[in-house]
């Protein structure tokens, strides 16, 4: 296989939980080694995430832990711990880029604040995420992507017209941030590699959201429109919605968005008078009978499996999809022919798919060789090999309590 672009490349990961590590398994799928560091006696709450094996809870059965940390490294070190800085000198020594995803604060108390790591090496790129960022009133804000949805303004623009704010189905600023990121620690690595000084890079996860209501809240600075809830209506597009199809819970989602859409929309429904008709001649008029409009279509479409739907939407150029359910996608011919979903063998999950980036470069593309560790699972191999210690310094560091193996770690979490 080619050389992948980021072979060589060197990150020692203290974030948790998901938008940080998310950034390090980019990194790693594409060459990088990335060491996940992990406190066994403070929990990655991911790893308590479902869904599990079986639906069997473990510290190594959550499928949202692996899916997030593929290729990586795992080692355990409990950070409180006054020798941990012995440890953690030497990753830092050892690493290009360090990364943080801890309440603002926490990395210094441990002696791993970004200036603290220059000191020792002046070369490291540095990343911080947190909810609001490092610095300002709110900067303290503790929680997840939830919690960013809402201060945002995602969960006020989602919802029926009469319901209340509605939270997303997912912690959606938590696959909007990494992306960020991402890009900015690769401009942070072309700066290094030209002039071999370091970077500290800070991003506020709940600003990277907000970028994705820039429309709604430049319609409130110019027009005085604030964004409410629709449902699954759009302001300028209509028909646009999710009808009921054929077949147990089965739905098409399609979207006219101009008149020419309009007008092949109403010949493949069969209702060409429609064209004609005061009620739906013009957008402004559908809107105005827009409840009348989505109950006729769905009248039609659930006659025709959603598949159907769409091939007839599809085949006069309008906007359409079928509903997919996960059992869907992962059968979904596109993404098998571009290979989305890659098996994996882990060791107590077992084989099941894995998600590749959403992007294949050319000439050094991304290889899926190992699934998120097991706790603690390379302990021997980074200690040892990567960072230079003795057996029997690591025979001392777990008699003490600064790392652990995996079989003291279960008796420890059942105590």
């Amino acid at each position: 296989m080619a050389k992948q672009v980021f072979e060589g490349l060197k990150v020692a990961e203290f974030a948790w939980v998901g938008v940080g590590p998310m950034v390090g398994r980019e990194f790693a799928e594409h060459g990088a080694t990335v060491v996940r560091v992990e406190s066994h006696a403070r929990l990655d709450p991911t790893r308590t995430m479902a869904p599990f094996k079986d639906g069997k809870p473990g510290l190594n059965r959550s499928a949202m832990f692996t899916q997030f940390n593929t290729n990586k490294y795992g080692i355990s070190l409990d950070l409180a711990h006054p020798k941990s800085k012995e440890v953690t000198k030497r990753l830092v020594a050892w690493a290009d880029v360090i990364t943080d995803s801890m309440t603002p604060g926490t990395m210094a108390k441990w002696g791993l604040d970004y200036e603290s790591c220059r000191n020792i090496n002046p070369g490291v790129v540095y990343f911080s995420t947190t909810q609001q960022g490092q610095h300002g009133p709110h900067s303290m804000f503790q929680g997840f992507g939830h919690h960013a949805n809402a201060l945002f303004g995602a969960s006020y623009a989602t919802g029926w017209l009469d319901s209340e704010p509605t939270l997303p189905v997912t912690a959606y600023s938590d696959f909007i941030a990494p992306w960020y990121m991402t890009i900015a620690v690769i401009g942070a690595l072309m700066r290094r590699y030209r002039t071999g000084r370091g970077m500290y890079i800070e991003q506020s996860q709940m600003e990277a959201g907000l970028s994705f209501m820039a429309m709604h809240l430049l319609d409130d600075e110019v027009n005085g429109r604030v964004i409410g809830r629709m449902g699954n209506r759009d302001r300028y597009m209509s028909p646009h919605g999710v009808y009921p199809c054929r077949g147990a819970d089965r739905w098409v989602a399609i979207a006219v968005a101009d008149e020419h859409q309009w007008q092949q929309f109403c010949q493949v429904i069969g209702k060409s008078d429609w064209m004609s008709d005061s009620r739906f001649a013009t957008l402004l008029r559908r809107k105005d009978n827009e409840d009348e409009l989505d109950a006729a279509i769905a009248q039609w479409t659930k006659n025709y499996t959603a598949e159907q739907v769409v091939t007839m939407m599809q085949d006069a150029g309008i906007p359409a999809g079928v509903v997919q359910t996960g059992e869907d996608l992962l059968n979904d011919p596109q993404l098998k022919y571009r290979r989305h979903y890659r098996a994996l063998n882990h060791p107590e999950v077992g084989s099941h798919s894995y998600r590749a980036p959403a992007y294949c470069l050319s000439k050094t593309p991304c290889a899926l060789l190992r699934p998120g560790p097991c706790i603690g699972e390379h302990n021997l191999l980074v200690y040892k090999e990567f960072l230079g210690f003795t057996d029997d310094e690591i025979a001392d560091m777990i008699a003490e309590g600064l790392i652990t193996t995996e079989a003291a770690l279960k008796s420890w979490v059942g105590r």
